[in-house]
């Protein structure tokens, strides 16, 4: 059976978590074969890991999250970083920037602080 052909954005993920597991290991001055004594998994799907040549399956992300003391996120994007911060980030607009509703009609001004509020946990 053939294997399906990675999309551009896997391959961008390969090499995404090949430099964040490298920094990594980097940083915490052990080795792969620790990791592989320590959780299990085999030293040759790691190397693929850190080489860039294959992506983790959920469940070693977060081995290694778990190992290196991290979010998944850290490790892996796929995971997405789903945080008040990030939301305000995108309720941050310009000014001269407008919000359309459904029916295209904008978005009064008093609706749009009111959501903003809510995305910053109802502080004012």
């Amino acid at each position: 059976m053939a294997r399906t052909e990675l999309t551009p954005q896997d391959k961008e993920y390969k090499k995404i978590i090949s430099s964040r597991l490298n920094d990594l290991l980097s940083r915490s001055g052990r080795k792969q074969i620790d990791i592989t004594r320590s959780v299990g998994i085999p030293a040759s799907t790691l190397t693929g890991y850190f080489k860039g040549t294959r992506l983790p399956s959920p469940k070693n992300v977060e081995k290694l999250a778990e190992y290196f003391n991290v979010e998944k996120s850290d490790i892996d994007p796929r995971f997405g970083r789903d945080t008040k911060e990030d939301a305000l980030k995108t309720a941050d607009l310009a000014d001269d920037d407008t919000i359309f509703t459904f029916e295209g009609k904008p978005i009064p001004e008093q609706d749009l602080e009111y959501m903003k509020r809510l995305l910053r946990g109802g502080r004012k």
